[in-house]
């Protein structure tokens, strides 16, 4: 089974986000399969670091014609991990400031879209499926169907698309049709690209894949909704029987208190004492109060709307009048930068807001705290709460999205659960249930190393994910 995975980021060489993790954990598992060939395409940014740079590989060069332009395409290749990875080269596409967010992004993708299928043949390698992922590369599907469909070699390439946030669709101007991508206006139809008077990157490649996948079973159905389909909800209805939400893993080898390089003290599920030593080294390093007896809220994200920051920023005030200690880690808008900053002022003693990118903090927060917040207005899959739960820090979430799927809530009557939710995205829900998890944490100890005990035992690694993915490309080859 050969697939290509086309992608416009993965780690370790190019992350803006979870759409970086998964197009490297993901193939990497699949990999494992002896019946499956996988390779990656990726462009090739700038911005890659010096140390992969050395081991790249040219291995073609051609041109080929992109609307009215007549462009240069390099191939280069690494290997990693026992997967070959393909860099598309072209200096004036991919020497830019940033990954994303260019004045030009539409033909950047455009470029990028078309090279990856202008490509195969120049290798000599056809793939049996392609895997694309959202809007930058959810054009190949559409080309495959309308611009290549007369060479026989690429007419029975399967399609799947898989949509990691379906608020980034990628809305160009139709005249990018004959202009940029060469094809005439064969696909501006309601059942193509057509979205008003301009044609939708993602429309096209949800109406032209042959299965669509998100990254959680809830984000599937949401999507199917006014409230969070951004537009695309009739689109998604029209095609729900080719949809399938399936969850996200995160790296095991990289989260585990066991083994983790980033602390100083390891801990596992039989032993949990090194759990409260982090504490306190998290406590020390931020200048905190040292008792492990305070429990500590920990955050770590984009500070967004999205992410249901303006939920805690209107109850931190009472919060921080309770025996707690917040930690906030992550960039993002600037008034919440500047609001969590003046709280940290305010509530030395038992606030921190650490504006900024630390990846040895990131693994420390996950470890020191008894509590992990979440509060997302919707989220498609969501890590952090998983990587919480290894660390044994219980996930305090909004039901949405991902987070419904991963994080069971706490039943008082049972014992189940492994960490607390609340359904309403408001403040004041929020806070109850802040409460209601701190009220376990002083007055239930051993429910609390019990509930810490479960959400350690839910396996998030990419074993069950790949798998349905294998099933998935396997049912479409079969067809």
């Amino acid at each position: 089974m050969k697939i290509l995975f086309a992608s416009a980021e993965s780690a370790p060489f190019f992350k803006t986000g979870g759409l970086g993790d998964v197009s490297y954990a993901l193939p990497k598992t699949l990999a494992k399969e002896p019946e499956v060939d996988i390779r990656v395409v990726l462009p090739n940014y700038s911005q890659m670091p010096p140390r992969y740079k050395e081991e790249l590989v040219e291995l073609k060069h051609f041109r080929f014609q992109l609307g009215h332009k007549n462009v240069y395409c390099g191939i280069k290749q690494l290997e990693l991990d026992g997967i070959i990875f393909y860099f598309i080269d072209n200096l004036t596409y991919f020497d830019r400031a940033g990954l994303y967010g260019e004045w030009d992004d539409g033909e950047r993708f455009a470029y990028f879209s078309t090279a990856i299928i202008e490509m195969l043949e120049v290798i000599d390698w056809i793939p049996d499926l392609i895997h694309c992922n959202d809007w930058q590369t959810a054009m190949v599907p559409v080309l495959l169907v309308d611009r290549y469909h007369w060479k026989n070699r690429l007419q029975n390439i399967r399609k799947v698309l898989t949509i990691h946030n379906i608020r980034f669709q990628g809305n160009y101007d139709a005249w990018m049709l004959p202009n940029v991508f060469g094809t005439g206006y064969n696909t501006f139809t309601d059942d193509g690209l057509k979205m008003g008077d301009r044609i939708n990157f993602l429309k096209g490649g949800i109406n032209f894949s042959d299965r669509v996948t998100t990254v959680s079973p809830s984000y599937a159905q949401e999507i199917m909704t006014p409230e969070f389909g951004e537009g695309l909800e009739g689109v998604l209805q029209y095609n729900a029987w080719k949809v399938k939400g399936i969850v996200n893993g995160i790296d095991y080898q990289l989260n585990d208190p066991a083994t983790d390089p980033k602390l100083s003290v390891h801990f596992s599920i039989e032993d949990l004492s090194g759990k409260k030593e982090n504490k306190v080294i998290l406590q020390e390093k931020l200048g905190l109060k040292k008792d492990p007896s305070i429990p500590i809220i920990g955050m770590i994200s984009r500070l967004t709307d999205q992410k249901g920051f303006q939920l805690i920023e209107e109850v931190l005030d009472e919060l921080l009048q309770a025996r707690v200690q917040v930690i906030i880690l992550g960039t993002g808008d600037a008034n919440f930068e500047h609001s969590f900053r003046y709280f940290e002022n305010r509530y030395h003693d038992s606030m921190r807001a650490c504006i900024q990118f630390d990846i040895n903090l990131a693994q420390l927060i996950y470890a020191g705290s008894d509590m992990f917040l979440m509060p997302s207005a919707f989220e498609p899959c969501g890590l952090s709460q998983m990587i919480a739960m290894r660390y044994g820090t219980l996930p305090i979430v909004h039901e949405t999205g991902g987070l419904k799927d991963t994080v069971q809530a706490y039943n008082q009557f049972t014992g189940e659960g492994t960490g607390f939710s609340f359904s309403g995205f408001n403040s004041r829900t929020m806070l109850n249930t802040i409460y209601f998890a701190l009220e376990v944490f002083y007055d239930h100890p051993a429910q609390w190393e019990k509930l810490m005990k479960q959400a350690m035992k839910e396996n998030f690694s990419w074993e069950n994910p790949a798998k349905q993915y294998l099933n998935l490309y396997q049912e479409l080859l079969s067809e």
